[in-house]
């Protein structure tokens, strides 16, 4: 007859088997994909717990914060979170498990205040202005985390009936939000055109669009607007044009999100979750018309007095960035040859510089670029890939010729006397002086015309004339990937003279490559 068990042995064995339960579970949990997913739900379900204001318009504590402006090229993100509100419908909160909350903070110096009070986690900024603040900011150390967007017509500059070109400026009075994406436009639309801020009177305005009423007002010659102030320019003032936008201009205007580097270190993997939503979304947007058109009622719904129909213009007139788009603007990939990240940012500091608008020192690009996020993730297929080259139809010399001219930058190239090969000298002239103004107006066409002094035979010089910029162009198109049908070649010879050939320095001036943006 078998011994009873007594109380103690009871007890002892119960505490044994739910020893023997609580490790199984552990194990299950924490080794099994369905564990897992159970781990994750009931995080989930405590973060809604948490934070069941947010589906009342108020942000949850926990959400990401992100200030933006009235602006399409954050539509990925919005559109991914499915309106501007932290909510539990959120494919962030769905994939993820967190919530985002887009503020619309119009208001630049507002925006900044509120980013370095910890009232938002990510800010908007551009490239080509940041230069002018991430010193200031230098103490709370920011850091570029993504690429949102190329401006792509959303910016514009407006003039009055009878200036044509850049040339046209000089001496006029231009209205322009300082220190802003629109002054970097206009500075960059200057150099090609071989000119600087001291060839024009710049009225420094708030914002873009204190510099479009300026002038509707007819209070100055132009003006650097944002979309769609353009079009209200031009029914306000008769005879009025745009002279040039950023939809030619392509590669100029980097919209961008900066985060506290401290804040980076805290939520690396949110970061690189938030990054990837982001990308997805605007892979959607950008392949599939439903999906803007979603994307837009999202903007027309969070933007005051913005209606669909504007909404899409204002997707429209970005260049929503993909995975592999901010993979080549952190330079990540060796092979590209466009416009990084590190080059803009370079390039714009030294100009700001120069114009006395930095006082101190500027970050470098190593220092304020954290591509962590962008580094780890995968997003493959063809939606998510980079944006391609422009294509451009080949036209005749008689239609190349005759096509108007934007702006022109002369460049002195020196070839030997009766050649048309270019050496290592004029390469280095070609790069320093013209090679980063086509990259930064990328879809516009150019035209590369070859000129001479007086000396010799006419049709030598023509012919010699057409070979030098013949070669210019083949090495615009070996060296840095540009598209063939992109260049209209001519060859002046004399006939184009921009001095007297009566002395040696005006038959050298003579001689020289004009490098001209033109109007489709």
């Amino acid at each position: 007859m078998g011994s009873r068990l007594t109380p103690f042995s009871k007890l002892l064995i119960t505490l044994l088997i739910v020893a023997v339960v609580v490790l199984a579970g552990r194990w299950v949990l924490n080794n099994t994909d369905f564990g897992k997913g159970l781990k994750n739900k009931a995080e989930t379900a405590q973060n809604d717990e948490n934070s069941n204001n947010s589906d009342n318009g108020e942000a949850s504590s926990d959400a990401i914060k992100i200030g933006v402006v009235t602006w399409g090229g954050y539509a990925g993100g919005q559109y991914f979170n499915e309106g501007f509100k932290a909510n539990t419908n959120s494919r962030f909160y769905k994939d993820y498990g967190f919530k985002v909350d887009f503020k619309v903070l119009d208001d630049f110096v507002a925006s900044r205040d509120a980013f370095k009070r910890g009232d938002i986690d990510l800010l908007w900024a551009t490239i080509d202005a940041f230069p002018t603040e991430a010193g200031e900011m230098a103490d709370i150390q920011p850091q570029v985390v993504l690429q949102a967007d190329w401006s792509r017509g959303g910016d514009a500059i407006v003039v009055r009936r009878g200036i044509g070109s850049v040339a046209d400026l000089k001496g006029k009075k231009i209205a322009v939000a300082e220190l802003t994406p629109s002054h970097s436009f206009l500075l960059w639309l200057l150099e090609a055109g071989g000119m600087t801020e001291k060839d024009v009177t710049l009225i420094k305005q708030a914002s873009a669009i204190d510099a479009a009423e300026a002038f509707k007002a007819q209070q100055v010659d132009a003006a650097v607007v944002w979309s769609p102030d353009d079009e209200a320019c031009l029914s306000a003032v008769a005879g009025s044009r745009v002279l040039e936008s950023s939809k030619s201009a392509s590669n100029i205007i980097a919209d961008v999100f900066i985060a506290k580097k401290a804040w980076i270190d805290a939520n690396p993997k949110r970061l690189q979750q938030l990054y990837e939503g982001w990308m997805k979304g605007a892979a959607e947007i950008n392949s599939d018309p439903a999906a803007k058109q979603k994307a837009a009622k999202i903007l027309s719904e969070n933007f005051e007095g913005i209606s669909e129909e504007w909404a899409v213009k204002a997707i429209d007139n970005v260049r929503l960035c993909t995975h592999g788009d901010n993979l080549n603007f952190f330079g990540q990939n060796p092979d590209f040859k466009g416009v990084t990240g590190d080059k803009l940012y370079g390039r714009m500091s030294q100009v700001y510089t120069d114009l006395g608008y930095i006082k101190g020192r500027t970050p470098t690009w190593r220092e304020i670029a954290n591509s962590n996020a962008v580094r780890a993730t995968d997003l493959a297929g063809s939606t998510n890939a980079a944006e391609g080259q422009k294509t451009f139809a080949e036209v005749t010399k008689k239609e190349g010729a005759e096509k108007e001219t934007i702006a022109t930058k002369r460049v002195s190239i020196n070839f030997r006397s009766g050649e048309y090969r270019l050496d290592e000298n004029a390469k280095y002239i070609i790069d320093k002086e013209f090679v980063e103004i086509a990259k930064a107006f990328a879809n516009a066409r150019i035209r590369i015309e070859g000129n001479t002094d007086d000396v010799g035979a006419k049709a030598a010089n023509v012919a010699l004339s057409q070979k030098r910029a013949e070669a210019v162009r083949d090495y615009l198109v070996s060296e840095h990937s540009m598209p063939r049908n992109r260049f209209i070649v001519i060859g002046n010879g004399p006939d184009n003279p921009v001095a007297p050939n009566t002395s040696e320095d005006g038959k050298a001036k003579n001689r020289r490559t004009d490098f001209e943006l033109v109007r489709e």
